[in-house]
């Protein structure tokens, strides 16, 4: 399953993401995460230090390589420079799987050891002062987006993806690429802004949205978001004294999270896994194609000196029989 944690700056939707990669683990699910958010704040959060939470390797520094693999043999994209975020596979492109070890992961992720078994971890790395008048932020998390519109993944296998606060998730098709997307909001006016914003684009194009209520301190704060954003809402989690000791540096053992916030992670897996059963691979690339002939139509044609659009194989749709045939290319 794909998974995206979403909700405006100083919500907890990075101490969520963790939380849930933590019980994925346990549970002894593969994951694939992923720091998309312009503060990077997920490595940390996941138990590095600061010295290694800097070292990670920035996905956006390595995006040739990662053209060059996706591209594969791919007929229809004739080099790596004609490549955009938004670009989809064909036949001939690699696709990327979640247990696999491929150049990708080996330039851009890094294998972080949790309480019960270990987890790759990537980043589009920070947005820098070089980046100032000359780039935004969006342009970062094109690796991402690249990365996602490549990866089939399966029932049992998760990639979470911590997501940039606020609405600027939609500012590219990459909020469609995913199975669920839990918005994380607090119990204020402010908390639940956001998810109306999410709401309207998510009903234009079929994505999942679940709430969840975060920093919970009563029945008074749950009946404000289910009177706010209704039977969106799908679970609360409460102030943690494990959360306050590991955002000190000083995390007892997973297993010790609060009984109440770990039954709201199960619930957290229990629905990711329900939405998995109503993937449709077949809109997941028409949504795909759609963003990339937007975006070739407004910059990317201009940019490349090429016509995109000649780069969708009508005949190809995600799913297991292209992931098969994409293995079998050399790397």
């Amino acid at each position: 399953m794909k998974i995206a944690f979403v909700g405006k700056g100083g919500s907890g939707k990075t101490t969520l993401s963790s939380l849930f990669i933590r019980h994925l683990t346990a549970n002894e699910a593969p994951v694939v995460a992923v720091d998309a958010d312009i503060n990077q704040h997920l490595g940390a959060a996941l138990g590095l230090d600061e010295a290694e939470a800097a070292a990670l390797p920035a996905m956006g520094a390595h995006l040739p390589l990662i053209k060059d693999y996706l591209r594969g043999t791919n007929p229809r994209i004739t080099s790596s420079e004609k490549m955009i975020k938004t670009t989809p596979p064909g036949e001939g492109s690699r696709l990327l799987r979640v247990r696999e070890d491929n150049p990708v992961y080996d330039a851009c992720a890094r294998t972080v050891r949790l309480d019960d078994g270990e987890i790759r971890l990537m980043a589009t790395g920070p947005f820098t002062e070089s980046d100032l008048g000359v780039a935004c932020y969006h342009s970062k998390v094109g690796a991402v987006e690249l990365c996602l519109n490549h990866l089939v993944d399966g029932p049992e296998e998760y990639v979470v993806v911590d997501m940039t606060a606020g609405s600027d998730s939609f500012a590219s098709g990459m909020f469609t690429r995913f199975d669920m997307t839990f918005l994380v909001a607090e119990p204020t006016r402010k908390g639940v802004s956001v998810y109306r914003q999410y709401k309207e684009y998510a009903r234009d194009y079929g994505v999942s949205l679940k709430v969840v209520g975060n920093k919970v301190q009563g029945q008074d704060d749950i009946d404000f978001l289910r009177e706010q954003v209704g039977d969106d809402l799908l679970v609360t989690f409460r102030a943690s004294d494990w959360v306050r000791a590991m955002e000190k540096g000083r995390p007892s053992r997973f297993e010790l999270l609060e009984a109440d916030n770990r039954l709201a992670l199960q619930t957290l897996q229990n629905t990711a896994e329900d939405s998995y059963a109503e993937r449709d691979w077949e809109l997941y690339t028409r949504q795909m194609v759609h963003f990339h002939l937007k975006n070739a139509e407004s910059w990317g044609n201009a940019k490349t000196g090429a016509d995109l659009a000649a780069q969708v194989d009508s005949a190809f749709v995600m799913g297991e029989r292209f992931a098969e045939a994409s293995a079998a290319q050399p790397a």
